[in-house]
Order: structure tokens, then C-alpha cells, then sequence
């Protein structure tokens, strides 16, 4: 796949990590029901429809507005596509409402934000470029970075930077901050980025040091992780049996939550250590990866950040009961 094909437009630019390898891993088929859970530019979408022509189905699902504007433009031939404007916690809603029931080829999901919210300068993710404290991926929220940083308790900011940020200087980082917001509030993400820059002692890190800040922020203002956690567990009492789940994440908290879930659903005993009789259903999941799959050194040459993507995936084996 060429740089061209990556790239959507240059007013909605997300490189498709990993492209093939997520999609070809579904094994799609005509005449069954795809899900693309997380939209973005369309290029894991594009190349599911080309699979499951004539009779596949795909829903797609995004919450950012300019994903699903670009995206629309650039599957519009497509009539076997349905681009819904929520987010992929509401999968299992909206299928109800299609009237599907189940899943029945398989689901994707690239965790990732896409280049153009990471870098469009007034949705404020970026620390590069001076903007206000924003970081929604959904512009219709009411909650933005700006009510975490001048709104959080200074426990709540150690508590969102370490964990989600897994940033060593957190309570220097977040004194900084606190000690701010008492003669101002800080509105932009050039304020913020200094801040910060000034609490950090200066190492050999080649990442700016604001970088885990940030990623903390913005993973507390769209509640990444807690709705990761949430929908995995709900969307694999979707899948039909022989469906296939497959996910790229591109940090170490996300990419923990899925190595959990699948390997919780993968196993033959789930049982507490204490319990004498092993009651458990067998294993729901099988996983296609026994380690995750890590873009190739061409990928990462053309789109650096892929260096930290992983796919895992794995097949519904089983039913249990509800």
C-alpha cells in the first residue's frame, strides 16, 4: 500500500496502521456482518468492503465529525456500508436498532487518534502547537482537558498522571500545575506544555517532556481505558461462534487490557485460587496471536508512530450462557 492510499486527504490525513494485517486476519466473506469500530479515515473500513462484496454488511462507527465527513467522501460507492456518529461503546444499542443481533464475520478496532486530531491545531492535543485545552475526540461533549487541568484535585491529577501518563515526575508535574491555577487558569496547551517542561529535570529522553502528561489527559477526558475495558467484554457476547476480534493499541495501558481480556476468555479455569471444584464454561476465545503483531520496519519508516502499535486478535470458540 502506497503513502497515497494511507493518507486520506490532506484535510483528513490518518495513517492506517497496520492495515492489512488487521483486516486480512478477519477473514472476511461475503454474506456476513463486519464491524469497524473505530472509523477514523476509512482505511481499515475500505478494505473490508472490497472483501465482503456482494452481500457482506459493514457498520462503521465513529465519533468525531471530520472522520465521518472524510470517511463518507471516500466510501461513498459503497452500499453495503452504514457510518453511525457514535462511539463504539454503544455498539451493542445500535446493532439492536439496525436489527442485527450478531456479529456474525468479525470486529475491528484501531485504538489509536488519528494524525489529524493529533495535530489539527484547535482540537488541543498537541503540546507542537499552542491551542486551547480541548482533547475530545467527540466535539459534541461538554468535558474537555481544560475542566481536568483547572478543575482536578491535585490528588486527582497524581492519580490520572501517574496511572494513565506512568509519568515519574508526576507530583513535581502536578504542584506545578496546582501552584499556576492559583493566580490564573491555564487555557491553552502552550501554557500547559511549559508548565511542565519547567517541573521536569532535564534527561536523555528523546520525547518531549510533556508527552505522558498529555496522554494522561487526554485518556481521562474520552475515558479511554474504562470504556476499552467495557466494550471488549460486551462486543464478544456479539460475536457469532467463528466470528474474529481483532485490535491494535498503541500504548502499554491499552494493550494490557486487551492481552487481559483475551487471555481471561481464552482460558480452560477462571476459578479463585481458594475454589476446590472447577466449575468454569470452557473457553470462549482463541487466540490467533500468541504474541502481538508489531508493524514492519517499512510501516514504521513511513509512519514513525506505528513503532508502538500491537494487533491481537482472536476467534469466539464458544457461547456461554447469559
Amino acid at each position: 500500500m502506497t503513502m497515497e492510499n494511507k493518507f486520506v486527504n490532506s484535510e483528513f490525513q490518518h495513517y492506517t496502521v497496520m492495515a492489512n494485517e488487521a483486516v486480512d486476519v478477519l477473514d472476511c466473506q461475503s454474506g456476513k456482518i463486519y464491524v469497524d469500530a473505530t472509523l477514523g479515515g476509512g482505511g481499515h473500513s475500505e478494505l473490508i468492503l472490497k472483501k465482503i462484496q456482494p452481500d457482506g454488511r459493514l457498520i462503521s462507527f465513529d465519533i468525531d465529525s471530520d472522520a465521518i465527513e472524510a470517511s463518507s467522501k471516500r466510501l461513498k460507492d459503497y452500499k453495503n456500508l452504514t457510518i453511525v456518529k457514535e462511539s463504539y461503546t454503544n455498539i451493542k444499542k445500535v446493532l439492536h436498532d439496525l436489527g442485527i443481533k450478531e456479529i456474525t464475520g468479525g470486529i475491528v478496532f484501531d485504538l489509536g487518534a488519528s494524525y489529524h486530531q493529533l495535530t489539527k491545531q484547535e482540537r488541543g492535543f498537541s503540546f507542537m502547537k499552542d491551542a486551547p485545552l480541548d482533547m475530545r475526540f467527540d466535539k459534541d461533549s461538554d468535558f474537555s482537558a481544560y475542566d481536568v487541568v483547572n478543575g482536578y484535585s491535585e490528588n486527582d491529577l497524581i492519580r490520572i498522571i501517574s496511572e494513565y501518563g506512568e509519568e515519574r515526575f508526576t507530583k513535581r508535574i502536578v504542584k506545578n500545575i496546582v501552584n499556576y491555577r492559583k493566580s490564573k487558569n491555564i487555557e491553552t496547551t502552550g501554557e500547559l506544555a511549559e508548565i511542565i517542561k519547567n517541573a521536569v529535570p532535564k534527561t536523555k529522553e528523546k520525547i518531549h517532556p510533556a508527552t505522558r502528561t498529555f496522554q494522561a489527559i487526554r485518556i481521562e477526558v474520552n475515558s479511554e481505558l474504562q470504556n476499552i475495558k467495557n466494550t471488549l467484554n460486551e462486543v464478544l457476547t456479539l460475536l457469532s461462534v467463528g466470528a474474529i476480534i481483532s485490535v491494535i493499541s498503541f500504548h502499554s495501558l491499552e494493550d494490557r487490557l486487551v492481552k487481559q481480556c483475551f487471555k481471561y476468555y481464552a482460558s480452560k479455569c477462571r476459578c479463585k485460587p481458594n475454589e476446590p471444584v472447577c466449575h468454569c464454561e470452557p473457553p470462549m476465545l482463541e487466540l490467533i496471536y500468541k504474541k502481538p503483531v508489531l508493524a514492519t520496519e517499512l510501516e514504521i519508516m513511513e509512519n514513525p508512530p506505528s513503532r508502538s502499535a500491537k494487533l491481537r486478535a482472536a476467534r469466539k470458540i464458544t457461547s456461554w450462557e447469559k
